[in-house]
């Protein structure tokens, strides 16, 4: 597995990516491209076999005083084996800012713990804040 870069190039296997890790919440086309062009924003893939298996970005907001995991997903049959956090490493070494925030699905509990394996905690739930009327747990690490 190799973690690199991604561009525009990557649009529309992440796309596909997207819609099989997260259905419904899917990253809709306009959201994918700017994530994938706008300047500053971290985004990084894992690759095994030329084939996309894992993605993160990351939106810097030194402004803010904190910086966001935007989306992180591993594809369903490469998960349990440390791509994830391998990602997500990644991304935070190349975060700007000492504070990180992520959001998080209360029932997603494979992803909560590797969060706090990661050295995040709660500090928030957002209410209603998936398609589905889902909240959201806001998370931080203190890099």
């Amino acid at each position: 597995m190799e973690i690199i870069s991604a561009n525009l190039l990557d649009i529309n296997t992440l796309r596909i990516f997207e819609n099989v890790c997260f259905g419904e919440d899917a990253w809709p086309l306009f959201d994918l491209i700017a994530l994938l062009s706008f300047s500053g924003v971290v985004r990084l893939k894992a690759i095994e076999q030329n084939r996309l298996i894992g993605f993160v970005a990351g939106d810097p907001r030194p402004a803010e005083g904190f910086s966001w995991v935007s989306t992180l997903a591993v594809l369903p049959d490469y998960r349990g084996k440390g791509i994830g956090r391998a990602l997500l490493e990644a991304c935070e070494e190349q975060l700007p800012t000492q504070r990180v925030h992520l959001c998080v699905r209360p029932k997603n509990e494979e992803a909560i713990r590797l969060y706090k394996f990661s050295g995040y905690y709660i500090i928030d739930r957002w209410k209603k804040y998936y398609n589905d009327g889902d909240d959201a747990i806001v998370m931080e690490k203190l890099k």
